[in-house]
């Protein structure tokens, strides 16, 4: 089975892998967080055409207490509804020169409107890629693209799809 997108050299996403991490997930995953959707820069979903739903400050510190910044994914509940496939930024945005250091979920569906200030709960099951600079918002929004692919690749499998029944987001 192909894993990996072209071998053209001025493709942003040459080489990357389409499936990340074991098997099922292994420590410090799952990591498990929840705040209230948080006012963000209004750039994911204005700029990039990929809206984002940002947790808060204190959520962002807990889960950067066992794992490095950068791209994850896992699942993603808001206000108790249906749990969701999501990919997260987190870290500092070094495109776009962010001063502090944010929690961007893209839920992984059209909704139909925001949500800020409803609890959003994130279960963060593998690490996508390390965090980095572009030489154009194509390029981001073409990186962020593939992303999504490979947090959905990823959960296909039994071992994460599992984690959408944790009694965390009950």
């Amino acid at each position: 089975m192909d894993t990996t997108v072209s071998t053209d050299p001025n493709n942003i996403t040459s080489g990357r892998p389409l499936l990340v991490g074991p098997s099922q997930p292994e420590p410090p995953y799952p990591i498990f967080v929840s705040g209230n959707v948080v006012q963000g820069f209004g750039r994911g979903g204005k700029q990039l055409g990929i809206p984002t739903a940002n947790l808060p400050e204190s959520a962002v510190a807990a889960a950067l207490q066992n794992i490095p910044i950068g791209v994850y994914y896992g699942w993603a509940q808001v206000q108790h509804g249906e749990v969701r496939p999501m990919v997260m930024s987190l870290g500092w945005n070094p495109y776009f020169k962010n001063e502090k250091r944010s929690g961007e979920v893209h839920i992984i569906h059209g909704f139909a409107e925001d949500f800020y200030g409803q609890e959003m709960r994130v279960a963060i099951l593998g690490f996508v890629r390390e965090e980095k600079d572009y030489k154009s918002l194509e390029d981001l929004v073409a990186d962020i693209r593939f992303d999504i692919r490979v947090a959905l690749k990823s959960l296909e499998r039994e071992a994460y799809l599992k984690i959408k029944d944790d009694q965390f987001f009950s």
